[in-house]
C-alpha cells in the first residue's frame, strides 16, 4: 500500500508536466505567451520546485512524512485547480509556481517513505524501479492525455485532471501511512532555510535570463548557506556530512547533468513534433507514447542491475540516441520514433540506479533531507538546461548537447561505490 501510494504521487507529478509539454502550443495562442515567455510555464515551476526543496525535505524529516506528504499534496491540488481556472498568463505562471511549493513538499516526503520502509538493498532497489515505472506510465498518460484533452476540451483541463487525482491521494496517504508522533518540538534551521531557498531561486532565476546580478547573489547567498550550516546551525536544514557518502555525492551531481537529458527528451521533442513536423497535439502525444512504453517496460527490470552495471549502459543508450535526433532528417519513424526509444531505455536504466544511489545509506532521520537534495539536483539541472537549450539555433544543437551530457554522466558514474545500494542507517546523524 505505502509503495502503490508513493507510486501514484510520482505519476500525478510526472504527468502534469508530460501534460504540460503537450498542451504548450495551444496555451501560447490562448493566453498570448511570448516566445521566451512560454518556458514559464515550465520555468515558474521548476523555480520554486527547485527552490523549497531543500526546505521541504527537511520539513519532512521534522514534522513527520505523512504530514508533509499530506499538505504537499494540497498545496499542489489547490494550485492545479488555480493554474486550470487562469485567465491571463501572468495567473497560470503564479499558480504553476504554486505547484512548484507543492511539488517540493511532495517529492521529499515520498521519496523518505520508500527510504525509510524499504531497507534492505533489494527491496528498495525494486521499489525505486517501480516508483521510476510509475513514472514512465505517468509520461505515457500525459502524452496521450494532454493531446485528447487539449484536443477535444481545452488545454485547461491538463491541470484539472490532478484535483480527483489529489483528493484520492490525501485520503489514500491518511489511511495508508502511519501517523509520527514528535517527542520534541521540532527546530527548523530558519536561517539555513532563508539562505538557501532564495540562493537557489536566485541563481535559478539568474540562469534562466541569463541575468549576471541574481546568478552573483545567488551564488553568495548559497556560500552564505554553506558556512551557516557547517558552522552556526545547531540543527542544520542539510547535514553537509551526507556528503561524505560517496554514493549521495556522486549520485546528486548525476542527477544534476541528468536534468539536460529529461529536458531534451520531453521537452523539446513534443516541441519538434509539433513545429517542424506538423503534429496537432494529440499526435504529438501518441508520437512520444512509444517511448513512455519502453521506459516503463525497461526502468520495470532495471532495478536488479547495479548502478556501475546500470549507468554505463544506460549512457550509451543516450548518447546514441540523441545522437541519431542530432543527425536525423525526415519523417517521424526515421527521425523520431527509433531514435526515443533508445533515448528512453537509456532514462530507464540510468535513473532510478542515480536515485537509488543519492539516497541511500543516509540516517533515517535524514531521508527525507537526502530525497529533496536528490530532487533539487535534479530540478536545478532541469532549470539551467532549459535555460541554455533554449538558446539553441536548432534542434540538432539541443540533442547534441544532450548527448554531450549523456556522456559525462557516464564518467562521472565511474565514480560510483561498487555496492550503491546500501541499507539506511536507523541511528545517528550525518553531520
Amino acid at each position: 500500500m505505502v509503495l502503490l501510494l508513493a507510486c501514484v504521487c510520482q505519476f500525478m507529478v510526472i504527468l502534469d508536466a508530460a501534460i504540460v509539454n503537450v498542451a504548450l502550443p495551444s496555451i501560447q495562442h490562448d493566453l498570448g505567451f511570448t516566445a521566451t515567455g512560454l518556458a514559464w510555464v515550465v520555468n515558474g515551476y521548476s523555480l520554486t520546485f527547485a527552490g523549497f526543496m531543500l526546505l521541504g525535505g527537511r520539513a519532512a524529516d521534522l514534522f513527520g512524512h505523512r504530514r508533509m506528504l499530506v499538505a504537499g499534496l494540497g498545496v499542489f491540488t489547490a494550485a492545479s485547480l488555480a493554474a486550470g481556472l487562469a485567465t491571463s498568463a501572468g495567473l497560470l505562471v503564479a499558480g504553476r509556481a504554486a505547484q512548484g511549493v507543492g511539488a517540493a513538499m511532495l517529492a521529499p516526503a515520498t521519496l523518505a517513505v520508500l527510504n525509510t520502509h524499504f531497507v534492505t538493498p533489494a527491496t528498495r532497489t525494486r521499489a525505486f524501479a517501480a516508483w521510476s515505472a510509475a513514472g514512465g506510465v505517468g509520461g505515457m498518460a500525459g502524452a496521450l492525455a494532454g493531446g485528447a484533452l487539449t484536443t477535444l476540451l481545452s488545454w485547461r483541463w491538463v491541470f484539472l485532471i490532478n484535483v480527483p487525482i489529489g483528493a484520492v491521494l490525501i485520503a489514500a496517504a491518511l489511511l495508508a501511512l502511519p501517523a509520527r508522533r514528535v517527542r520534541e518540538r521540532p527546530s527548523l534551521d530558519l536561517l539555513g532555510a532563508l539562505t538557501g531557498t532564495a540562493g537557489l531561486a536566485m541563481l535559478i532565476y539568474g540562469v534562466m535570463h541569463g541575468a549576471g546580478l541574481p546568478m552573483l547573489a545567488g551564488a553568495a547567498l548559497l556560500g552564505l548557506f554553506l558556512l551557516v550550516e557547517a558552522r552556526f546551525a545547531a540543527r542544520p536544514m542539510v547535514p553537509l556530512g551526507l556528503f561524505r557518502i560517496r554514493g549521495v555525492a556522486v549520485g546528486n551531481v548525476m542527477l544534476l547533468l541528468f536534468g539536460g537529458i529529461a529536458v531534451a527528451m520531453w521537452y523539446f521533442t513534443s516541441l519538434l513534433l509539433q513545429n517542424e513536423l506538423g503534429f496537432t497535439a494529440l499526435r504529438a502525444g501518441l508520437g512520444q507514447t512509444p517511448a513512455a512504453v519502453t521506459f516503463v517496460l525497461v526502468a520495470r527490470w532495471a532495478g536488479a542491475l547495479p548502478p556501475r552495471i546500470a549507468v554505463p549502459a544506460g549512457c550509451g543508450c543516450l548518447v546514441a540516441g540523441f545522437g541519431w535526433l542530432a543527425a536525423a532528417d525526415g519523417g517521424y519513424l526515421t527521425a523520431v520514433l527509433g531514435p526515443t526509444l533508445i533515448v528512453a531505455a537509456g532514462i530507464a536504466l540510468t535513473f532510478p540506479a542515480m536515485m537509488a544511489a543519492a539516497t541511500s545509506g543516509v540516517p533515517e532521520g535524514d531521508a527525507g533531507t537526502a530525497g529533496g537534495l536528490a530532487t533539487t539536483s535534479n530540478q536545478v539541472g532541469s532549470a539551467v538546461a532549459l535555460a541554455v537549450m533554449a538558446t539553441a539555433a536548432t534542434y540538432d544543437h539541443v540533442f547534441t548537447l544532450a548527448a554531450l551530457i549523456g556522456l559525462a554522466i557516464a564518467v562521472t558514474g565511474l565514480l560510483l561505490p561498487r555496492s550503491a545500494h546500501t541499507p539506511a542507517m536507523t541511528s545517528g546523524t550525518a553531520r
